[in-house]
């Protein structure tokens, strides 16, 4: 009997994005989340704040629903949020996809 295979990065972000780079639905698994919103902030700087209008533009470059993405960086540790800044956490502390079962 064999396991299931876990998703490959590029796979899931070719389901989920156009060819023009726009996210066509956040998705439902878990696994597949992370990849997404892993693939997103990776244009953020390291060590920069971001307002919250900075970060709205940047997420609607991929996606109207910049409310959703924000939030969900934040619970997966992406990002820290104080006071309508944000940072970029260290990868070490991001919701890995990778260590998910």
């Amino acid at each position: 009997m064999t396991t299931p295979r876990s998703p490959l990065p590029e796979n899931v972000l070719r389901n989920f994005f156009t060819n023009s780079g726009r996210l066509k639905n956040l998705p439902a698994q878990l696994k597949k989340k992370l990849i997404v919103l892993e693939h997103l902030v990776s244009g953020l700087e390291h060590g920069r704040n971001y307002t919250e209008p900075e970060i709205n533009a940047y997420i609607q470059q991929f996606d109207e629903d910049y409310a959703t993405i924000r939030r969900e960086w934040i619970i997966h540790r992406f990002m820290s949020r104080e006071l309508e800044v944000y940072t970029l956490n260290p990868p070490e502390q991001w919701s890995r996809w990778d260590a998910l079962s």
